[in-house]
């Protein structure tokens, strides 16, 4: 089976309104659609940390228009929405952190549920919209901690209130789906997405792996990890974007058959330990790099998440391109570019070239 690949051809000119686009994913994928001849108007807050993608790619620079706005504000994005008059949207603007969520339920809940509403809602009163994408996360399932990959069609859950409000927000697409968009005057077709653990140059999100790595290897400190043994579904940031970019053409051009959930993982190989991810990390980083085990108490995490994507290599053919070893690799490769100053424009774009042009 030949693998699907983003088709730039279909993006050159395409209207796409993009929530989080301030956000590591978020700056990713406005760098990528630019690059296509896309037309993107981002809705996001202001980025939360210095530094932080957005600013070091410019992506303000590169966009239609940048709104720094709320997605809790209906009244404003609906305005945005309505003077954007997208083809395509794509919902990625979240609360993304567990451990944040424990200390913060209250605004999770109310960006990661009534903000995925508000989308919904939105793109109800647009005319133009025909593909709409709801990006939520491999955390959304009822984890049972077993050790076989999580289908589409499994119960929502989540244990913690991040992952529980994206479990929410899975149901809360399912719900706009069945009741506005799925009749046969409905021109909007909706599909959600359930992402791995997404790594990559230019995170520097607080209270996640790869940036504590970064950051703690700079200073030639340990790298404190909290549970070596969690295994997770590791993945670059170009896999999932690459999966949501072909979802959407596959909405647009054909439909219906694809209004429903897709998971986006990497391949069974690379659910790896923590631990394993550090190790190679600090393997492609060398000088005095190292981790040690954080010794208090923590707040309750999975132990064990993996994906099934055996639907999206099936229907979409959509299938990961860079194991991970190649993928930290690209994070070292990043890093040290950006120490050295060089244009991290043309960093990103070349990772995207090079992996556009990696055949399985």
């Amino acid at each position: 089976m030949k693998a699907a690949h983003v088709d730039p051809v279909f993006w050159k000119d395409k209207k796409v309104f993009l929530t989080g686009h301030t956000g590591f994913k978020g700056g990713w994928l406005s760098l990528w659609l630019a690059s296509m001849g896309a037309k993107v108007t981002g809705y996001s807050l202001a980025p939360n940390t210095t530094p932080n993608l957005f600013d070091v790619l410019a992506i303000d620079s590169l966009i239609e228009k940048s709104h720094i706005a709320d997605i809790r504000d209906l009244a404003c994005l609906q305005k945005a929405m309505s003077e954007a008059k997208p083809d395509v949207v794509i919902h990625m603007a979240a609360q993304p952190l567990v451990r944040h969520s424990y200390a913060n339920p209250v605004e999770t809940y109310a960006t990661n549920v009534m903000g995925t509403v508000h989308v919904l809602e939105g793109t109800r009163a647009i005319d133009s919209v025909r593909a709409t994408v709801v990006v939520t996360t491999d955390k959304c399932y009822e984890n049972k901690e077993w050790v076989w990959g999580y289908r589409e069609n499994e119960p929502m859950g989540g244990y913690d209130p991040y992952s529980n409000s994206k479990g929410c927000a899975e149901l809360v697409t399912s719900a706009y789906r069945e009741s506005y968009f799925s009749g046969p005057n409905s021109t909007n077709k909706v599909a959600s997405a359930r992402a791995g653990n997404v790594i990559g140059g230019g995170d520097w999100s607080e209270d996640r792996l790869i940036p504590d790595a970064i950051k703690a290897f700079e200073a030639n400190l340990p790298l404190m990890i909290r549970n070596p043994l969690a295994t997770r579904p590791w993945q670059h940031v170009l896999e999932p974007l690459s999966g949501y970019l072909i979802l959407a053409q596959a909405l647009y051009e054909q439909g219906s058959a694809f209004a429903s959930g897709w998971n986006f993982g990497p391949r069974d190989e690379d659910n790896r330990a923590v631990q394993e991810v550090a190790d190679l990390l600090i393997s492609g980083w060398g000088n005095a790099a190292r981790w040690e085990k954080e010794g208090s108490v923590q707040p309750h995490e999975a132990n064990l998440l993996k994906l099934d994507c055996s639907k999206a290599r099936t229907k979409l053919c959509w299938m990961p391109k860079w194991n991970l070893e190649v993928t930290t690799q690209k994070i070292v490769q990043w890093q040290k570019s950006y120490q050295a100053k060089e244009n991290m424009q043309e960093v990103c774009l070349r990772q995207v070239r090079e992996f556009q042009e990696k055949h399985n």
